[in-house]
């Protein structure tokens, strides 16, 4: 029998994170000013190991986070593991295709049971005392566990120790998990986003991998990039290439009601093509505003989102401490004729293009976390008609901590 995962986790702060919680209560409150009186996020959110497990245990823990893409899990057997803010996690494709997540470890002694991607698999084996496990999470094989002679034990039912399993949900082709068990309905989380891209996000994406997908390791803060992703801003002083031909007067703003993204789009969005005159095939059907139309949503917690008429990319976020994050992008189309040689070209020529974009903004993050090193720095401020996304971030940050001692 899989174990389902724990119902208290995450749902009440430790006495440590009661108390670093109420030595930054100030500085939060005022996070959820207006924009106009509003200061950013104190700067114990980004340099402190605290406030990352405080982050892991009470945001990532508690709310729909993206994991991976369900492209890591190409066929039944696959497994794919992830530490998503210090939380061991891996998923696997089973026998009839659907996508599992469980925590990473062997309900012996705790080891961990999947240390890289692993294709073809009958089962999780763990390679401490060799206890096996179904890629449904029931606990297969106990070697030697009666003596040397005996792998079984009559005071050991083996039915009670499959592994312990956290919800998901698969959307856009990213695999969200819900680690508590207690984030509610996805389909509401993510609603308002949904029904405004509907006609992109009801087709099938195709993520082809290659060069079209790719890493980039950035030394700042997870929120970083999140805040940088949500504006249009810097375009000109970061990305001049960008700005050339999608000036900074042609984006706007996306703000979610209910909290749970922002971003921004563009009225003047081209598609790429090679040299040869090819381009990617666009969504037939579809509203006319998507012609030259394009949007970038952050879906709070963790993943980035450019929409297109003819190609969709999603980025995860996955911390690895205060001051360093992992982007894992990838690149996806609606065709899968992208597949074919008839597009390598154009498939390259694309991932260089947004790879580009997306390493201009390194130097963007990684400046910010510099700059929160100095003891000086109060929270910052927020300009009242260009920094509405990330404010509504920041203010959804501040409400999950706030909301999490109450």
């Amino acid at each position: 029998m899989t174990t389902k995962t724990r119902p208290q986790a995450g749902t009440s702060l430790s006495p440590d994170h009661a108390a670093l919680l109420e030595s930054m209560r100030e500085d939060i409150n005022r996070v959820c000013q207006p924009i106009e009186k509003a200061r950013g996020l104190p700067v114990g959110t980004y340099t402190s190991e605290a406030w990352y497990r405080f982050e892991s245990e009470h945001l990532f823990a508690t709310h729909w986070s993206a994991m991976c893409f369900a492209a890591d899990l190409p066929d039944p057997g696959s497994a794919f593991p992830v530490k998503l803010a210090g939380m061991p996690l891996v998923a696997v494709r089973d026998r009839e295709g659907t996508i599992r997540v469980f925590h990473n470890f062997c309900r012996h002694r705790g080891m961990r049971l999947v240390t890289c991607p692993q294709a073809g698999v009958g089962g999780l084996r763990c390679p401490y005392h060799s206890w096996s496990y179904k890629l449904d999470g029931k606990l297969a094989q106990t070697p030697k566990l009666g003596g040397a002679d005996s792998n079984t034990h009559p005071d050991f039912d083996r039915s009670q120790y499959g592994l312990v399993e956290v919800r998901c949900t698969v959307w856009c082709g990213i695999v969200f998990v819900d680690v508590s068990g207690k984030a509610g309905d996805f389909s509401q989380r993510v609603g308002t986003l949904s029904e405004r891209w509907q006609e992109i996000v009801e087709n099938p994406i195709t993520y082809p991998g290659g060069v079209s997908a790719f890493e980039l390791v950035v030394a700042s803060n997870w929120k970083l990039p999140v805040e940088n992703y949500a504006e249009s801003y810097h375009l000109p002083w970061v990305h001049p290439g960008l700005n050339s031909y999608s000036r900074i007067e042609d984006h706007y703003h996306m703000r979610d009601e209910g909290g749970g993204f922002s971003g921004q789009g563009t009225r003047v969005y081209a598609p790429l093509f090679d040299e040869a005159g090819t381009r990617f095939p666009d969504l037939k059907n579809i509203d006319p505003f998507w012609d030259r139309g394009a949007e970038y949503a952050a879906l709070f917690p963790n993943v980035l989102l450019g929409a297109h008429r003819d190609c969709f990319y999603g980025i995860i976020l996955i911390p690895e401490g205060p001051a360093r994050t992992v982007e894992r992008v990838h690149l996806g189309f609606f065709d899968p004729a992208v597949r074919t040689s008839k597009y390598d070209s154009l498939r390259e020529k694309h991932a260089e293009t947004w790879k580009e974009i997306f390493v201009e903004d390194v130097f963007a993050v990684e400046g910010m976390q510099d700059g929160r090193a100095s003891n000086a720095y109060d929270g910052g401020v927020f300009s009242p008609v260009m920094d509405n996304p990330t404010h509504d971030f920041h203010l959804w940050v501040a409400k999950q901590a706030l909301a999490a001692a109450a």
